[in-house]
């Protein structure tokens, strides 16, 4: 989802929610990941965007110089991330990896949930207190 979008004078930043714990292929050997809008819009103009997450690293981006029409709020696919997502994915920043959806022709399927907080925390223990 695009949270935020911050144009400068100098370069475009799309602020996604998405982040390089969830898609580190792009920042670690500068995979092109094919980034669509889910729904295409007629009604804003292209402009070229670097979609970058919040995590507030040098290395934080999915994609750069994409020419994408994009309004806030609006939801983007990464297309063909693979089997090298989620695998390669963490929990800096005690960030939840993403939700997974597997796309078949017309359909779309949730095959795995976003993590919560709750979630990450869930194996965690406190020290007994003496």
């Amino acid at each position: 989802k695009v949270d935020l979008l911050k144009p400068t004078t100098h370069r475009n930043f799309a602020i996604i929610d998405a982040a390089m714990n969830d898609l580190i292929r792009p920042a670690l050997y500068e995979a092109w990941m094919d980034i669509q809008p889910v729904v295409p819009r007629t009604d804003t103009e292209e402009k070229t965007w670097d979609l970058v997450g919040a995590i507030c690293e040098t290395g934080d981006f999915i994609g750069k110089d994409r020419s994408l029409a994009l309004q806030e709020n609006d939801l983007l696919t990464v297309l063909g991330a693979g089997a090298y997502g989620f695998v390669m994915s963490s929990n800096y920043n005690t960030r939840g990896r993403a939700a997974e959806v597997m796309v078949s022709g017309e359909k779309s399927y949730l095959i795995r949930e976003r993590e919560t907080v709750e979630s990450l925390w869930e194996k965690e223990r406190l020290l007994p207190e003496e």
